[in-house]
């Protein structure tokens, strides 16, 4: 295994996670403001999983969005 090359290629596919994830997560939020569904002060619990296929990988990552 070329070490470098898979090194990259992991912080490239989390790179993507991140600015997706920041991206949809951002308008999902505003939307839900937009429609009374959200106060805009509320905290919101997140989830993330990631999996690698061929792998037993699956790391769960939760936290709190505080929207104030």
């Amino acid at each position: 295994m070329n070490e470098d090359a898979f090194n990259m290629s992991v912080r490239r596919f989390l790179k993507q996670v991140g600015i997706t994830a920041q991206r949809e997560m951002e308008a999902a939020i505003r939307q839900a403001i937009a429609q009374g569904n959200l106060t805009g002060n509320e905290k919101l619990q997140a989830t993330a999983t990631i999996t690698v296929s061929r792998t037993s990988l699956k790391v769960v990552v939760k936290d709190e969005i505080r929207l104030e």
